[in-house]
């Protein structure tokens, strides 16, 4: 069975429901995980089970964003999985609001300095 993947949304296309306890969570993320499927899950004394929104291409004026959007989130502090077992970030969700987050970038490698070693009949460093 072949599964299509939805072309960007146009302006204004996503209604969201927000009210008390209610809000909604707008991750945006890079391109590359244009189609991807990540899942967030609520935190807490009685955690729920994991719901998962599709990065997509959104459309905003002239620019399109990628972003997965997860509509009527119960209010409360969520981790944004990675994978099955690796937490991305936290977010917390207002009640009434639209939640923002950014995928968080790599890390990016520390610099090493550079060794240099003497060369033939020079002296060693020290």
């Amino acid at each position: 069975m072949h599964e299509s993947v939805p072309g960007p949304s146009s302006p204004g296309s996503v209604v969201l429901e927000l009210g008390p306890g209610i809000g909604a969570l707008v991750l945006h993320t890079p391109p590359e995980l244009d189609g991807r499927e990540i899942e967030v899950s609520r935190q807490g004394p009685a955690p729920a089970g994991r719901t998962h929104a599709q990065v997509r291409p959104r459309k905003a004026g002239s620019q399109t964003q990628h972003a997965a959007v997860y509509p009527q989130l119960p209010a409360g502090t969520y981790t944004i999985w990675k994978d099955t077992t690796t937490p991305a970030a936290t977010v917390t969700i207002k009640d009434g609001q639209v939640t923002t987050a950014r995928w968080p970038e790599p890390p990016q490698p520390r610099h090493r300095p550079t060794q240099t070693h003497p060369g033939p009949g020079e002296p060693p460093l020290t």
